[in-house]
């Protein structure tokens, strides 16, 4: 069976073909890549995924799938929405129905 594994962040992105027996899981095709080693990456910090999805270590892949090493956020998107808000200037521009504003 053939899989991908694949690591990105803003500065790298690396994906390593991996051949695998049938039934090898996740977790095997990780290690098989080597790709934790070389980017020193610890394995408790990131979550395997296959087309969009979150999987477990002992999932075993079809063939040809591609598991993503997913990092966690850096910003929880709601506090990124919040901030952005936030650092808006807030308009003081009257109602475009130039009717009155809502209280």
């Amino acid at each position: 069976m053939r899989v991908s594994v694949a690591w990105a962040t803003p500065a790298v992105q690396d994906v390593v073909p991996v051949e695998l027996p049938p039934g090898a899981t996740v977790g095997a095709a990780i290690a098989a890549s080597g790709l934790l080693d070389r980017y020193g990456v610890a394995r408790d910090s990131v979550r395997p995924g296959i087309r969009g999805r979150l999987v477990r270590d002992d999932s075993v892949p079809e063939d040809g799938d591609r598991i993503d090493l997913c990092r966690p956020l850096a910003v929880d998107p709601k506090e990124a929405r919040r901030l952005r808000a936030a650092a808006r200037p807030r308009s003081t521009a009257p109602p475009r129905d130039g009717g009155e504003r809502a209280a």
